[in-house]
């Protein structure tokens, strides 16, 4: 478990993230992070559930199409 703080950055409260944890998450200044509401809490992450679900509905998309899609690509 790690204790974050919380402070101000301009007119707003951020947390701050120790490197360590960055370079685990493999994130970056500027990168997104998701929080999900979980029974006992929250959980962050850098993946985007919605993004995830967009991709795999692409990707039933394109097997259900799989012939039209081959055909386009010549």
């Amino acid at each position: 478990m790690h204790k974050l703080h919380l402070t101000h950055i301009g007119g707003s409260i951020g947390l701050i993230l120790p490197e360590e944890m960055l370079a685990h998450l493999k994130l970056d200044k500027g990168d997104a992070v998701f929080l999900t509401e979980i029974p006992d809490g929250y959980t962050i992450t850098p993946y985007d559930a919605e993004l995830d679900d967009q991709l795999r509905a692409g990707h039933e998309i394109m097997l259900q199409y799989r012939e039209i899609f081959l055909e386009l690509a010549e």
